[in-house]
């Protein structure tokens, strides 16, 4: 089974895919005259710069706020993509990996706005009032394409297993492990336990608790992160360097092949930041639906905020720190938590293994709460309500599972579900690409009026 996995890890994750995720964020960028670029005070504007009030709501009580709805969809992305994800890329595709994270993270702007703008555009309420949204809703409704809505539901559920789930549970076992002791199965049932008192409670209850969770673990990732390069700062200008050195190395390794260290940077940099911000897999647009906003086109600047914090921000401080640190050297002897853990420890000492344990821990547990409610509307979708609980029991059963499960096996079912997740979806944009692109028209041309 192990073998069988990684042969669809290597062809799933292969040119074509890698070529499909970059290719269509490149005609998101260039059908909005790269607005990521251009409109970088207008989406900032729009999501942490708005005021009460500037932006039209939904006044339903059903609905989550916009901020509520980037919570929890940075629940379901940061985690441990972006201490131990980003510590492996660099371990394995080296230093200039990081350069095509970045890239890979700039196109996917763009796709993730786009995804989160036709969400809200084709978005409908449910018999219960709440919305109903999501990657299938804009296959089921915009291409009439109820067979594709049916594939992403159905590999949704799966990679919520996987990605959102078995990965995330492993990190926070293993990092509670190293810092704190413990028996992997006691932490998996306690944890399946906690998971099962936020879960139960809707959409409600998970928004509440990620819009406290993530802003507080994130401003501590990061306030620990400046730490690290405060310390290093002389390391920096060196760590950019060698970022962009290793991004366009060209010289022959093993036996001798030129170019493959380069070709190793690109995909494992473009794999690992698809891993962390998700952008084209059209999970996040599920929670984005909830949200109480009326304009598709400023839900989809929260989309753009998502990647940027995700990936710009969150990713680059732990690549830096790692590469600042000096505890990488070019070798990939050493795992990517403990690497990460090893470079705070510059700073922190033996208490930097402590505060990446608690890190991963939260992040962890936000990011299980997040997927849960993917998978959850993805069985709505597909068998009705009342399957539900069935399914968020089976949820907090996997997460015992992911506790004491191989590494390896775990990670490459995780990218395996993503892949298989994107296509039906990039398929979908591009579709419907034209509603898009006439949505951000309108919405600067009104822009301009009020100028």
């Amino acid at each position: 089974m192990e073998q069988w996995n990684e042969r669809l890890h290597d062809f799933i994750w292969g040119p074509y895919m890698i070529g499909a995720f970059l290719l269509t964020g490149i005609y998101f960028s260039i059908g909005t005259k790269f607005f990521q670029f251009r409109g970088f005070f207008t989406w900032m504007k729009y999501t942490f710069g708005t005021m009460k009030g500037e932006v039209e709501e939904e006044k339903d009580g059903k609905s989550i706020t916009q901020f509520q709805s980037l919570c929890t969809a940075l629940a379901g992305t940061l985690g441990t993509g972006n201490i131990a994800g980003v510590a492996t890329a660099i371990t394995a595709g080296g230093a200039g990996a990081i350069f095509w994270m970045w890239i890979s993270s700039i196109f996917g702007m763009m796709t993730n706005f786009a995804e989160k703008t036709l969400g809200i555009l084709y978005r409908y309420k449910g018999e219960d009032g709440e919305w109903v949204g999501g990657p299938m809703v804009y296959m089921e409704r915009g291409l009439h394409a109820k067979g594709l809505a049916i594939s992403f539901a159905f590999l949704c559920i799966l990679a919520s297993f996987g990605m959102g789930n078995m990965t995330q549970a492993h990190s926070v076992s293993e990092a509670i492990q190293v810092s704190f002791g413990g028996n992997e199965l006691v932490i998996g049932i306690i944890l399946s336990i906690l998971l099962a008192l936020v879960i139960l409670g809707g959409i409600g209850r998970i928004a509440s608790v990620t819009e406290k969770l993530i802003p507080i673990v994130a401003i501590g990732y990061t306030v620990g992160s400046v730490c690290v390069l405060i310390r290093c700062h002389e390391n920096i200008l060196p760590a950019f360097f060698s970022i962009i050195e290793g991004a366009f190395s060209v010289k022959a390794v093993g036996g001798g092949v030129l170019g493959y260290g380069m070709k190793k940077a690109i995909m494992v940099g473009i794999s690992r930041g698809i891993f962390s911000n998700e952008a084209g897999l059209g999970s996040s647009v599920i929670v984005h639906s909830a949200s109480n906003v009326k304009s598709p086109v400023i839900q989809g600047f929260w989309g753009i905020q998502e990647v940027f914090l995700d990936t710009i921000v969150m990713c680059t401080l732990t690549a830096l720190v790692i590469l600042t640190s000096g505890v990488y050297d070019g070798t990939k002897e050493i795992d990517g938590m403990m690497l990460t853990t090893k470079a705070f420890a510059v700073v922190f000492g033996s208490r930097g293994g402590r505060f990446i344990s608690v890190a991963v821990v939260i992040f962890g547990f936000a990011t299980l709460i997040g997927w849960s409610y993917y998978g959850v509307k993805c069985v709505e979708y597909l068998f009705g309500k009342k399957w539900t609980v069935l399914y968020q029991g089976i949820y907090c059963g996997v997460t015992v599972i992911g506790c004491t499960m191989e590494l390896t096996t775990v990670w490459n079912f995780a990218d395996n579900m993503n892949g298989l997740l994107a296509i039906p979806n990039l398929i979908a944009i591009l579709l419907l690409s034209k509603h898009v692109f006439a949505e951000i028209n309108n919405f600067e041309r009104r822009e301009r009026g009020k100028g």
